[in-house]
């Protein structure tokens, strides 16, 4: 809404003729403005975080009772120092370990995954199956990079162990500087 602002004293002054300032209000304006921002401040829904549920088994005493799974549909990732990675298909002892920049994992987990699959065509489920163990030297953006890998690469099947790490793991490790 547009006033004219005209001085309040009414005097006239000779030779000149003054004319008014036109000036606009804008206090209905603003006061829109406020309204407009609290009511989408109040219906806008935040973002919320994406999470990944992990869920880790509880350990039992004796594991003779429990499923076998193939060793050569099973593919041990060790989180180490230095953004690297041990990674081996199969039983420590019978297998040759890898080592890898965790930035290339991921090429590792498909050409392990082909080989898994062309193994066991006959199977019914040619799956593999990830067990992961994060070491004390490794950090935990490794773990979370890894686990993202995980969901990238369609592996449904993988595991966490940070408690048990096997005396021909920890040699090579050793070994390596990892």
């Amino acid at each position: 809404m547009a006033t004219l602002n005209v001085p309040q004293n009414g005097k006239a002054v000779k030779g000149s003729s003054r004319k008014p300032i036109p000036g606009v209000d804008l206090t209905a304006m603003v006061d829109l403005a406020f309204l407009l921002i609290t009511f989408f401040m109040l219906t806008t829904s935040l973002s919320k975080m994406n999470i990944m549920n992990i869920a880790k088994p509880v350990p039992i005493e004796d594991v003779t009772h429990s499923a076998p799974w193939p060793a050569s549909k099973t593919l041990t990732v060790l989180l180490g120092k230095d953004n690297k990675a041990v990674y081996y298909l199969g039983e420590a002892a019978n297998s040759s370990m890898q080592v890898t920049n965790l930035s290339d994992i991921r090429r590792a987990l498909l050409a392990n995954k082909k080989i898994v699959a062309e193994t066991h065509q006959a199977s019914k489920d040619q799956e593999m199956y990830v067990i992961i163990k994060p070491t004390s030297t490794s950090v935990y953006r490794n773990f979370v990079d890894i686990i993202d890998e995980m969901g990238i690469n369609k592996i449904n099947t993988y595991a966490i162990d940070d408690k048990y790490l096997l005396d021909a793991e920890l040699s090579f490790m050793k070994n390596k500087g990892i």
